[in-house]
């Protein structure tokens, strides 16, 4: 009887098939845990909790933080989801030279649960 060996990927492995054109460019993948995972399509309710959550985070958040939407934050060693926020702490290059790395303020994700940050 053969067994199935289940693949982890790094984040190095993961940002190469991404580099390459593994994914099109509307996949919808994110690496959670070493596992390659994807997001399901959004409902009416979730996109108006991001409106109403666009409307009312920038005026909570001020300039005491940085907010981002639907973008990567790297978890070392095999994690980089893109959460619906993030609170992130503000950087002078506005993270153009890396995403988030590691511990951040806040994440959210609408209507599950994706990933835990310990």
């Amino acid at each position: 009887m053969t067994s199935i060996q289940v693949k982890s990927f790094t984040l190095e492995e993961y940002h190469q098939l991404t580099e390459i054109g593994f994914f099109k460019e509307d996949d919808h993948i994110q690496l959670i845990n070493g596992e390659l995972i994807e997001m399901v399509s959004k409902g009416r309710a979730h996109e108006t909790c991001l409106r109403n959550l666009l409307r009312e985070l920038p005026k909570m958040i001020g300039d005491r933080g940085t907010l981002q939407s639907q973008a990567p934050i790297t978890i070392p060693p095999k994690s980089e989801p893109e959460p619906d926020f993030a609170i992130i702490k503000n950087r002078d290059d506005n993270y153009l030279s890396s995403h988030p790395q590691g511990k951040v303020n806040l994440v959210m994700q609408i209507g599950e649960l994706f990933y835990q940050i310990k």
